[in-house]
């Protein structure tokens, strides 16, 4: 057992430090790719609370794609895909150009569209959560769309929307592992090469294991702090 502990340890000899690094790779992809999905989600949700068909249309056919497709897939049309198009682009410019996606961007780039999309639901049936009659009286006191939008709609669908947006940052944490495939150094390619190396598959896999689930743990914890946080003058008013 010792001998296994060992393996974790930092320097030369072990593979804490590789590990802790490929751990914090993953929150840092997690992290940036929050607010970019959170945007796209937020975009496709308004889009199809929309009055216009067309608008309605594309953020329909966007959900459907991308919740559709398998994530491994999405990511490598987005890194290979997006490298073959920059390619093309720079070659009108410049004979013979050879463009390289950014790993790191590629990954942010293709889960933030799959959150993106996953997000979008949770935030229209939030949207449509707000009842009709708060909107429209805002309107009638002469507050423009964006106004009624920033002081009316958004605090109330905020509070709706944090539960099912939680469940989707977890969601999202897993998948991060995903981007080892593209050779991205997060915690489940430094486990694998950690198991190649030392031929211990069952101990560092379980590390791995472990490390997720602090890190589900510590996350459920942030939401529902953030969620009691969000719901306190809503429980004043049912209160009373």
């Amino acid at each position: 057992m010792l001998e296994l502990l060992d393996l974790l340890s930092f320097g030369p000899n072990g593979w804490g430090d590789e590990i802790a690094r490929g751990a914090l790779l993953t929150i840092e992809l997690a992290v940036a790719t929050l607010p970019v999905g959170l945007a796209i989600g937020l975009g496709v949700a308004l889009a199809k609370d929309s009055s216009s068909l067309v608008v309605r249309g594309i953020g329909d056919i966007y959900t459907t794609v991308f919740r559709g497709l398998p994530e491994l897939l999405t990511l490598f049309i987005v890194y290979y895909g997006g490298q073959m198009l920059l390619t093309r682009i720079a070659g009108y410019f410049v004979d013979g150009a050879n463009v390289e996606v950014n790993q790191f961007v590629a990954g942010v780039a293709a889960l933030g569209l799959v959150l993106g999309a996953f997000s979008s639901e949770v935030f229209y049936a939030a949207i449509r959560a707000v009842p009709r009659g708060q909107k429209e009286a805002a309107a009638a006191l002469g507050l423009s769309k964006y106004r009624v939008f920033r002081l009316v709609t958004f605090p109330q669908l905020w509070r709706v929307a944090l539960p099912g947006l939680s469940n989707n940052w977890l969601v999202l944490l897993k998948d991060t592992s995903l981007v080892s495939v593209i050779a991205i150094n997060d915690l489940m390619r430094q486990t694998a090469i950690a198991v190649g190396v030392t031929k211990q598959p069952f101990f560092f896999y379980l590390v791995a294991c472990l490390i997720y689930l602090v890190f589900s743990m510590l996350s459920s914890a942030v939401f529902v702090r953030l969620e009691a946080r969000a719901s306190r003058g809503f429980k004043r008013v049912g209160g009373h």
